[in-house]
């Protein structure tokens, strides 16, 4: 039995049914994002009788079952309890774009190509259609929600469409009078009636290949089982902006009767709040993204499936393995959602409690997003136990491993994965050492590169720096505590650019991260490009300042720098012993001393002397 229908449909009919609620969407599409010049490409494309493609729907009255929503702009006419009959599951961005050009008298809502939201009325320019049947993009216009366009920053009008009349005496034809037009051609007959010979030519040229435009309609039967229909969901919508693991698996749930987009979103129509926004209520959790938290469901459920798998007795491929792929996260059945969210929920802002004591205040300090996804998960088992002395410290351990190791960058599920299995392991048996604690390893050389604020070792050092305690040099205050009071604050050079170009150091030695820390707007505008010589004795004579020498060196020791050095205006020693100070940070915070490239390569060359004698 066949599970499809594949015909053709008038494309005034199709746009009927949108307007009447017979055809809607099931409510997981996104959201309509086609841009002014999409619009205008596929009204041209009508109007010369070129192919748009086919569209898919789905018949309604079987066991898939979605909510639904109308096409946008089209919600006003319809009638509450409308139930549609049909669903659009391809071609969503066509038809929006063709009922709320050609079917309604409102603006469309659309925008730029840039982003920028618009609105606009698109109108076709009867002489210049005529004049150039082969150029109608040069023939169509798009004025304002005033059906106006204006130049010279708004000040001036252009063109003015704002009555029916003004439209008949410029021969300009609203697009939503395309479908039916007699209100419109019984206003020209009116006002200008010289231009009705003109009108009809206009007429057969454009109007004619529009309402005779049929469309390819491929239409899924109600019999279609729930899975073919996300398969195929998954399949056809992938032109233009691809599906995210969020859609395709909110289409699957939605097949069972769930609404993943409102338990995610919120939905202030039905009453949910929003999953979303009570994480993000931790500044941290800013931005946190539906795919990393499905990553976080998939590693609870699919530990619960090895676990199962194990016990059973089951061996080798037998056993499922943790996952946070794709494929798997897109195989999460809605109970594993049922199951884990609340927890999940609860693992984040765990997650948020935890990174602040790390002295992280700032969702743009974090070094990764993609480390939170593990993170969370452990916390979610854990509970409050991750508060307990010795996993504590193996879980700081872990993460600074990742992040000054730059291992949680590029595409990482199988690292997410790993991690969270092995965390849980290493809890209980201290000899059980995760790979990322084991494999990472920040080299000194490195430094000498360290210069972009948005790489991870960069973020992460810099913030080593303030836990310790770093002081700003001229509010007498923690730098956490000024960042809390929202002062001013930025990563400055230590030995000013100005001063080092004077004295002929290069870019690429003075612009790391070795000589730089942060401090306040305050201190920075001070130092300005004097040397260090001269601007330490300034800041600390500062009426506001007012520090002896033993004092200032103090506030200048804790950003893990020699006092000593640099009052002397000793730059190359002063970053050797930055180099020191920062990689005992380094080492402390990683657990395990650092190697340098030369000393592993030293050692590889020595293995491999040993194994060939």
């Amino acid at each position: 039995m066949t599970t499809f229908d594949s015909t053709k449909s008038s494309l005034r009919d199709l746009l009927r049914d949108i307007r009447e609620g017979k055809i809607q969407l099931p409510d997981f599409q996104r959201g309509w994002v086609w841009d002014d010049d999409h619009i205008r490409d596929l009204l041209v494309s009508i109007a010369r009788s070129f192919p748009i493609g086919a569209v898919m729907l789905l018949e309604t009255g079987g066991d898939v079952r979605f909510q639904t929503r109308p096409v946008e702009g089209a919600e006003s006419g319809i009638p509450k309890d409308q139930q549609p009959e049909k669903l659009i599951l391809d071609g969503q961005q066509r038809l929006t774009t063709l009922s709320q050009a050609l079917a309604s008298n409102s603006f469309v809502n659309t925008r730029t190509s840039k982003g920028k939201s618009i609105k606009r009325y698109y109108y076709f320019d009867i002489k210049k259609a005529l004049d150039n049947p082969l150029a109608l993009d040069e023939a169509i216009i798009a004025v304002d929600e005033n059906r106006q366009r204006r130049t010279n920053f708004g000040r001036d009008v252009e063109l003015d469409l704002s009555t029916r009349e003004l439209e008949c005496q410029q021969l300009c034809f609203p697009c939503s009078q395309i479908m039916v037009s007699d209100d419109w051609e019984a206003t020209l007959h009116k006002v200008a009636p010289e231009h009705f010979g003109t009108y009809m030519d206009f007429r057969n040229l454009v109007l004619t290949p529009f309402r005779n435009y049929q469309l390819p309609v491929i239409l899924l039967k109600k019999e279609t089982t729930k899975e073919a229909v996300c398969l195929v969901f998954e399949k056809v919508n992938t032109g233009g902006v691809s599906l995210s693991v969020f859609e395709l698996i909110t289409a699957s749930y939605a097949a069972d009767g769930y609404n993943l987009r409102d338990d995610w979103f919120g939905s202030r129509q039905r009453n949910v709040e929003s999953r979303k926004a009570k994480i993000e209520k931790d500044e941290l959790l800013k931005g946190i993204e539906a795919t990393e938290f499905l990553q976080a469901v998939s590693l609870l459920h699919t530990h619960e499936q090895r676990k199962t798998d194990l016990a059973a007795g089951k061996t080798g491929k037998q056993v499922r393995p943790v996952s946070a792929k794709r494929a798997d996260v897109l195989q999460l059945p809605l109970s594993a959602w049922h199951t884990w969210a609340a927890p999940l929920e609860t693992g984040f802002k765990l997650a948020g409690r935890f990174l602040r004591k790390e002295c992280f205040y700032g969702r743009k300090e974090l070094p990764y997003s993609t480390q939170l996804v593990p993170l969370a998960a452990v916390l979610a088992r854990l509970a409050e136990r991750w508060l307990e002395p010795k996993i504590y410290e193996k879980l700081s351990r872990w993460y600074w491993c990742g992040v000054l190791g730059e291992l949680y960058g590029g595409a990482v599920e199988t690292r997410i994965a790993n991690d969270y299995e092995e965390l849980l392991v290493w809890f209980e048996n201290d000899e059980a050492v995760p790979r990322t604690v084991r494999d990472a390893n920040f080299h000194p050389e490195r430094f000498n590169t360290l210069r972009s604020r948005l790489s991870a070792a960069y973020k992460g050092i810099n913030i080593l720096v303030l836990r310790e305690g770093a002081k700003d040099w001229f509010w007498k205050a923690g730098i956490q505590e000024l960042d809390t009071h929202e002062v001013a604050l930025d990563i400055h050079h230590i030995f000013p650019r100005a001063w080092c170009e004077a004295q002929g150091i290069s870019r690429d030695r003075y612009d790391t991260l070795l000589n730089k820390t942060p401090i306040s707007y305050k201190a920075n505008r001070k130092i300005g490009g004097d040397a260090p010589s001269q601007y330490v004795g300034k800041i600390q004579s500062e009426k506001q300042v007012g520090l002896a020498d033993q004092e200032m060196d103090a506030l200048l020791a804790s950003h893990a720098l020699s006092p000593a050095l640099l009052r002397a205006d000793n730059f190359e020693e002063f970053i050797e012993d930055r180099r020191r100070q920062l990689s005992k940070l380094i080492e402390k915070a990683m657990g395990k001393q650092l190697i340098s490239e030369v000393e592993i390569e030293l050692s590889s060359a020595a293995e491999s002397e040993t194994a060939a004698s």
